[in-house]
């Protein structure tokens, strides 16, 4: 492999215990309709757990999101929520069709495009084409219903939401200053023949491990001082420890808490004014009570709102860290100051280390295309790494199906997995769901 950098850093982290790995793209990027999170009677995962319910409802065994990073034990999370201002809701995760919705089953229809990532996650690089126009939700639900499995899919191009390049081109980009240091820069163009408005929310929150379990101390997101030209938002957790995420110019500031909204999906009382969905209702429904005044909860955006020019670009920088702020600040240009001139620097570098260990990697013999081919391909792996938690015996017990007990329900599924328990980063490739596949899950998973 040769001594490049990141073959340096692979040897730290195999050798020396370097946590190079521990941030990383664990994030899955759908987590609704799935049987971790399936509590039907029947066990229809498609139908117990929808797209729309995600945006307001906590889930259980791990979380999702937009070009997302977490923690390799996904206590903290990272990723992008986007609006365009016509849009029903914001849009923090993928969008796709159920197994019944799809004239082929299981389809995300989304357009988004991993484009690098090393094996120790030290850069990566994700696009993702937003439309301009309202995304036709019910449009993809209502068409596909209607074809036979002989007839095409319906895809998001066909309903015309991208013509006359009536998007943005959105690229986050990851690199690491140090393995608990991390800095992100996303980069927005307007592709469109005219201006256009768009709201950027680079998301923090903390996957909910605290809602009906006893004795787990709750996480705390707040806002900290930082007396310089940028915002920070503070992540005290009981097993991660203090981080930061530090938000380059005036942003605002929006927190709220990452529990379900029962009033909009059950009916019932809230046990807090602030949920899941808060920010999303403050932005979308300018309903400026959803978040809270306090600013601290347990998820957490800043709030970038950009005007574009046809085909201008604007870009936003933030660093996720485990250092706190220095009061009184540094100045802009020194070497402890979050967003100086060495930032964009880093970033680029980590750029270059990553061409020069794929040189290492990839066959010299490939043309040019077939070498992109390739590195984009293993961008596809690596980004496709996942957090997978699932405790089966706990999933049963919950479902009254405890296999142990003499009088029990009949479990939906799994019953004869009780002994299997997972909490860690598996590398997925989603070909749907294979007939019988006992997790009903994906056919192929790979312990990393």
């Amino acid at each position: 492999m040769g001594e490049t950098a990141e073959a340096t850093r692979l040897e730290e982290a195999r050798l020396q215990s370097v946590p190079w790995r521990k941030w990383g793209p664990y994030l899955s990027e759908r987590q609704w309709g799935t049987v971790r999170e399936d509590y039907s009677p029947d066990g229809n995962a498609w139908e117990y757990f929808s797209h729309d319910q995600a945006r307001s409802r906590a889930y259980r065994w791990g979380e999702d999101g937009l070009a997302g990073i977490s923690d390799d034990q996904q206590y903290l999370c990272f990723a992008l929520a986007l609006w365009n201002g016509q849009d029903p809701i914001l849009k923090e995760r993928l969008f796709g069709l159920t197994n019944s919705e799809g004239n082929h089953g299981e389809d995300v229809k989304e357009y988004y495009f991993y484009l690098d990532s090393t094996p120790t996650h030290s850069y990566m690089k994700y696009l993702y084409k937003y439309p301009q126009r309202a995304f036709p939700y019910d449009d993809l639900v209502e068409t596909n219903r209607k074809r036979t499995r002989n007839d095409p899919e319906y895809e998001l191009i066909d309903t015309g939401i991208f013509e006359d390049d009536r998007y943005f081109d959105v690229f986050v980009e990851y690199a690491k200053e140090r393995p608990e240091n991390v800095l992100i820069r996303i980069t927005v163009f307007n592709r469109g023949p005219e201006q256009a408005t768009l709201d950027v929310l680079p998301t923090l929150w903390f996957r909910n491990i605290w809602s009906g379990r006893q004795a787990i101390p709750r996480p705390v997101l707040q806002k900290v001082p930082t007396g310089a030209n940028h915002n920070a938002i503070s992540a005290a957790h009981p097993e991660l420890g203090d981080r930061f995420l530090y938000c380059e110019g005036a942003a605002e500031l929006l927190f709220t808490e990452n529990e379900t909204n029962n009033e909009r999906l059950f009916h019932t009382p809230n046990p807090t004014p602030y949920v899941k969905d808060g920010i999303n209702d403050y932005i979308v429904d300018r309903r400026e009570g959803a978040v809270n005044p306090q600013n601290i909860g347990t998820k957490a955006a800043a709030n970038y709102r950009l005007t574009f020019a046809p085909g201008q670009s604007r870009t936003i920088r933030l660093r996720l860290s485990n250092v706190a702020p220095k009061l009184p600040p540094p100045e802009k240009d020194s070497q402890t100051a979050p967003f100086g001139s060495s930032f964009d620097a880093l970033i680029d570098m980590r750029e270059r280390e990553a061409d020069t260990f794929y040189r290492t990697v990839i066959p010299s013999s490939l043309a040019a295309d077939e070498a992109n081919v390739m590195r984009r391909a293993l961008a596809g792996m690596l980004w496709s790494k996942q957090f997978y938690y699932y405790d089966v015996n706990r999933w049963l017990e919950e479902h009254d199906a405890d296999p142990f007990k003499a009088k029990r329900r009949a479990a939906p599924r799994n019953e004869h997995w009780h002994h299997m328990y997972n909490a860690d980063i598996i590398s997925c490739r989603i070909n749907g769901n294979t007939p019988g596949t006992r997790l009903g899950t994906w056919p192929f998973m790979f312990w990393l």
